[in-house]
């Protein structure tokens, strides 16, 4: 569970900033349920894969979830400076897609690590799943809040926060 909790802190960042989108509640309740499905698909995912790529992939995997969050900051900083002219890639639809993989991809590399000890698979991947969904409800809902507060700048804040986040992935290893 520890593990779950820490993969799902990523989640959580992310969320924070990806909540200063106006979401409506049912939004912020099918976020969550779609990160914690990554979350439980990318580590299986990964314990398939097997043991000869985990070291290849795993770097991998790390520089895509930071690129993709540097995408989804970058197009939404721009979105706040215009004036919210409306997100090309709001979390909704392929957005919505993006925004799950890309806090999920770390998962994957994780997975493949389990796989090789030989983690109990369904106690793994259901705590991930749950720690990813509560993680991301509490991000998002915590970004609401924020964005109450800051109008027309909690755009511009959130595509900080998701590029913050996505250099911090890229320049990690």
């Amino acid at each position: 569970m520890l593990m779950a909790f820490a993969l799902g802190m990523d989640a959580f960042s992310v969320g924070l900033g990806m909540g200063m989108f106006k979401l409506r509640l049912r939004q912020i309740f099918l976020i969550g349920l779609t990160v914690g499905f990554f979350h439980i698909w990318m580590p299986l995912l990964g314990m398939a894969a097997g043991r000869f790529i985990s070291g290849q992939f795993g770097t991998f995997a790390v520089y895509a979830g930071g690129m993709l969050l540097m995408l989804l900051g970058i197009q939404m900083f721009v979105s706040g400076i215009r004036g919210g002219e409306g997100a090309k890639l709001a979390p909704v639809g392929f957005g919505l897609l993006v925004f799950a993989i890309s806090v999920s991809l770390d998962s994957f590399s994780v997975g493949l690590t389990l796989g090789i000890y030989g983690a109990k698979t369904v106690m793994a991947v259901a705590c991930f799943g749950f720690a990813a969904t509560v993680l991301t409800w509490v991000g998002l809902l915590a970004g609401r809040k924020v964005q109450g507060l800051l109008g027309v700048y909690s755009e511009v804040l959130g595509g900080s926060i998701l590029c913050a986040f996505g250099l911090k992935l890229l320049f990690s290893l």
